[in-house]
């Protein structure tokens, strides 16, 4: 049977958004994933650290999930609820989860880790992932590229301008990473495809990832959605492209 418009979003609206684990969406939306698998690249480099730090961890999902954990190992992560899943997820595995506002200085001592890892981060603060590396030790990170589901971003708010739809160049965080005194030793970019098969997913999506649509409530554009509801009912899945890029740079020894 067919659910209603009314049905899907009150459903939506009331899930719990809490942590970075996006199962909710699991038949209702399907994302492609990179094929550089950060997940099981990061946790290959984890194995061969001694010291180190999970940056804008979310809700510690992906370090969880690592087989294994060097001798020390931190994470750090600003919003509350975000918080208490990764000290749930983490300090079993002996993990620190430090609260951090994501903004410079990282409450660290220059030169602890041989690796910083971020999946995801909202800012990187270049100058001080280099200060807290020590010689020789890498930063490796996945990050959302320019214009990620734009197509969901415009269908809220209208055409964006370019300089918008330009932030998060790959070749800005090679500038940035190098001007930090980093070496770049991989930079890679993928376009993938990204549906969302009923409004609910669309609901859920645009409340857990709060900066794609700044204010995003189901009051605020029910019209919208509900117009956007009819054409998923019609037309089938809402498509859109995601852009991510995979960024590795290491402190000189």
């Amino acid at each position: 049977m067919t659910r209603t418009f009314d049905d899907l979003i009150t459903e939506a609206a009331a899930v719990p958004v809490d942590g970075w684990d996006f199962s909710w969406l699991d038949g209702r939306a399907a994302e492609e994933r990179p094929s550089w698998g950060y997940a099981r690249s990061m946790g290959a480099r984890m194995a061969r650290a001694t010291a180190a730090l999970d940056v804008q961890t979310g809700g510690g999902e992906i370090l969880a999930g690592v087989p294994a954990l060097p001798r020390l190992a931190v994470a750090t992560e600003s919003w509350p609820p975000n918080l208490e899943c990764a000290s749930r997820l983490l300090r079993p595995r002996g993990v620190a989860v430090v609260a951090d506002a994501d903004e410079p200085p990282l409450p660290f001592a220059s030169g602890v880790f041989d690796l910083v890892v971020s999946r995801h981060p909202v800012t990187t603060w270049w100058d001080e992932i280099a200060r807290v590396l020590a010689p020789g030790g890498t930063y490796f990170s996945q990050q959302v590229g320019p214009a990620s589901v734009f197509e969901l971003v415009e269908y809220f708010l209208g055409p964006q301008p370019p300089e918008v739809r330009g932030r998060r160049d790959p070749g800005e965080a090679r500038a940035a990473a190098e001007a930090a005194g980093l070496e770049v030793a991989d930079l890679r970019s993928e376009s993938l495809h990204t549906e969302f098969r009923d409004i609910g997913a669309v609901v859920y999506f645009l409340r857990k990832v709060v900066w794609m649509v700044p204010g995003f409530t189901v009051d605020r554009y029910r019209d919208r959605l509900r117009e956007l509801h009819g054409l998923i009912e019609a037309e089938g899945p809402f498509s859109a492209r995601t852009t991510r890029f995979l960024i590795e740079a290491r402190k000189p020894a």
